[in-house]
């Protein structure tokens, strides 16, 4: 059975673990409500105690609510921050702290690296696995966006070849990211150094945007993208080509007038490739070449302990919600004890009153769990766009199985407990509750 499990589609088990929540309430109805229609009476009780039952449905749904907010977010900070890596195959810089260096080159958390050579950079770039090998330079800002020097190869790779405008021909050309509030034909002065640090008067020279990348969902959407020859010279350094090609954008690179690097984004020719270029470019000392997709996962491991954090609290969370409910329930059925008590009195079946009180405890329950399930995902939709607005994330927030199967797990366990109230109904003298004593 076990073998029969593991080998079904992820997608088949996620839907086979739904149905499985939902069973037990469904088996609980079929069971009280068969040959009964107790329909109008508990839309009756809805609508005579509607205020009461609007704060128990409104307690439902933002316990719901909370715990798929929670799961949906930590989910899409994972998917945006993996989407965000995906055109960085490998990434060769000096050694030290790959964790580092992924931040500065994927997420232009822009720090303080030793630079590659032109040796190294010539290096790589002539090896027969890797298909593209890009430079990059940084220091300096636009209003806050970072300007990067890269060649034309990847920007293309970048944005896919979506490009609006056109791309650069000359060294002081620039392309502004999606994000980046400069139309094509503006002009501006870059600002030497980030944040309040910034100087804004020293550099001389003006760049004119001449296109704009298509959106990538990642931080260089904030991003203006210059020939890397141009940082070079905007401060006082070669700019990678000998005195003869004066002009010449992008490799093949000089060695000998190649001023430096702090990164090397390289593109291999296969998959398989890229692994023999990791291994050959990972050298004590001399260069550190890692898979950013591989240094996310590390951290998404040494994150599993919050998540784990975060779950058991969703959890928590449900279980005291569900005790609230419970008394919730005890209040509201002693609310329409005479109503049940004139049932019993009139010749009712237990049957059929504890259907009656079931069912509407469920109708509360199920509408509470797809409010819950609203909720959330509008709590993950404007908790994403603040981070997207802070960190140019692209943050997916979609309801997935595990906020289904949260929700689900919650009705079915109510669906357990909403027996008691119901039961203790039953126990109740009829005319102790006629009395209302």
């Amino acid at each position: 059975m076990g073998d029969l499990w593991h080998g079904l589609p992820a997608t088949a088990q996620d839907a086979l673990t739904l149905a499985a929540l939902l069973a037990l309430p469904v088996l609980i109805a079929l069971v009280l409500l068969r040959g009964f229609a107790p329909w109008p009476l508990i839309r009756a009780l809805l609508w005579r105690f509607r205020w009461a039952n609007a704060l128990c449905l409104a307690l439902i749904a933002v316990s719901i609510g909370m715990g798929v907010g929670v799961i949906t977010q930590e989910r899409g900070l994972r998917d945006g921050s993996a989407s965000a890596a995906d055109k960085f195959d490998i990434v060769i810089t000096a050694p030290g702290s790959e964790t580092t260096m992924m931040l500065a080159t994927v997420y232009l958390q822009i720090t303080d690296a030793p630079l590659l050579d032109g040796a190294t950079y010539a290096e790589v770039a002539e090896h027969p696995r890797v298909r593209l090998a890009a430079p990059l330079a940084y220091g300096d800002t636009f209003d806050g966006a970072p300007i990067v020097g890269t060649t034309a190869a990847f920007v293309d790779h970048l944005a896919e070849g979506r490009i609006e405008g056109a791309h650069w021909s000359g060294a002081f050309d620039a392309i502004a990211g999606a994000r980046v509030p400069l139309s094509i034909g503006a002009t501006f002065s870059p600002a030497h150094g980030t944040g309040d640090g910034a100087d804004d008067d020293a550099h001389d020279d003006t760049y004119t945007i001449v296109g704009r990348m298509a959106p990538t969902g990642s931080p260089w959407d904030h991003a203006i993208l210059v020939p890397v020859e141009a940082v070079w010279r905007t401060h006082g350094l070669a700019d990678g080509h000998a005195p003869e090609n004066e002009g010449q954008l992008g490799p093949p690179f000089d060695a000998r007038f190649f001023p430096g690097t702090p990164a090397i984004v390289v593109v291999p020719v296969s998959l398989g490739a890229a692994y023999q270029v990791r291994q050959a470019f990972t050298r004590e000392k001399e260069t550190m070449a890692f898979f950013p997709g591989a240094v996310l996962s590390e951290l998404y491991r040494l994150m599993g302990d919050v998540r784990r954090a975060m779950s058991l609290l969703a959890l928590v969370t449900q279980a005291l919600v569900a005790a609230s409910v419970l008394l919730s329930l005890f209040i509201l059925t002693r609310l329409f004890a005479r109503q049940t008590a004139v049932l019993r009195a009139l010749g009712a079946p237990d049957r059929f009153v504890l259907a009656t009180v079931w069912s509407y405890a469920m109708a509360l329950l199920l509408s509470g769990a797809v409010l819950g399930l609203g909720f959330g995902q509008g709590a993950a939709l404007l908790l994403s766009r603040l981070i997207a607005a802070r960190t140019d994330l692209a943050i997916p927030a979609r309801l997935g199985w595990t906020e289904l199967h949260l929700a689900a797990g919650f009705v079915a366990l109510a669906s357990v407990l909403a027996l008691l109230p119901a039961l203790a109904t039953l126990r109740r003298p009829v005319v102790d509750s006629l009395r209302g004593s």
